[in-house]
């Protein structure tokens, strides 16, 4: 039995019954198989799970698309309760922010001004504010994050280190089509031309993977990426970033575990994408 409560009082009252190892895994809802993995993961490494669905105003630009994020409440709890979570948190914007948006955020430092956070000013600051607020009110064991938004799980790790959360950080797998698209809530926005574009993210990913599996250096995975992006569908996909960085997202040369990522437009709807390589030692 899946209990769904909305208020920061019904929450704490669910949480003083949940005993054992408490895992959370946090959404903004529109869940999707890659989200019941998430909970998978979480229910098979604690006793109780706690999901948040919460679209945060926070991580949104004034261009970007809060409006219209896809809001399904009653399809997502059939999903957590077919995951077996334990409840549901789904709070109003009134009360997560009771005080109006908040002036003191949490600061991503260096890295939550690359990538994402140079095409998104502020994101982070957003997604740190509310996944540290989140942490506070359910006081969880283990938190589950997924690696697709591995910017966003690395920044998370961080913080928890940084500031001495009592908290586990779990990331689990991307989840993918069987065509190799990533599994996104954005995904429903692309038409069925925009959805082969997409494959371009997958395809720049998998091309780099190849080429370091060969023993290419960094720079050749990186140009055979963005040869496999070009080729996918010319014009139909626009690229953002592709990068090669280290495991941590750390600056400098890369050897050894690396990531490679990749964001893009494709028609209105910006997504993004990330595979682990590993690079052999320069001789």
């Amino acid at each position: 039995m899946t209990e769904l409560v909305h208020t920061r009082k019904e929450l704490a009252a669910a949480r003083e019954r949940l005993t054992g190892r408490v895992g959370v895994v946090m959404t903004m809802g529109a869940l999707h198989p890659g989200h019941e993995t998430l909970l998978r993961a979480a229910r098979e490494q604690a006793d109780h799970v706690l999901v948040t669905i919460f679209v945060n105003p926070l991580q949104f630009g004034p261009n970007e698309d809060f409006d219209r994020y896809p809001r399904t409440l009653d399809a997502d709890l059939e999903i957590c309760r077919r995951a077996g979570a334990d409840v549901v948190f789904a709070p109003a914007v009134t009360d997560m922010y009771p005080d109006g948006r908040p002036t003191v955020r949490v600061n991503p430092g260096p890295l939550g001004e690359d990538l994402e956070g140079l095409s998104r000013p502020g994101f982070f600051h957003g997604v740190l504010t509310v996944v540290l607020k989140l942490l506070q009110l359910t006081r969880p064991d283990l938190a589950f994050f997924g690696e697709k938004d591995y910017q966003q799980l690395t920044l998370v790790r961080r913080m928890v280190r940084d500031l001495d959360v009592p908290v586990e950080i779990v990331g689990v797998p991307t989840v993918r089509e069987p065509d190799g698209l990533a599994l996104s809530s954005r995904n429903r926005y692309l038409s069925a031309e925009e959805r082969v574009a997409a494959l371009s993210l997958s395809a720049a990913l998998r091309a780099g993977a190849e080429a370091a599996e060969r023993g290419a250096e960094a720079g050749a995975v990186l140009a055979a990426a963005h040869r496999a992006f070009d080729a996918g569908t010319p014009g139909a996909a626009r690229l953002d970033y592709l990068v090669l960085t280290d495991a941590d997202l750390e600056p400098g040369p890369v050897t050894g575990p690396a990531r490679l990522l990749v964001a893009a437009w494709v028609g209105a709807t910006r997504l993004i994408d990330n595979a682990a390589i590993h690079l052999a030692p320069r001789s």
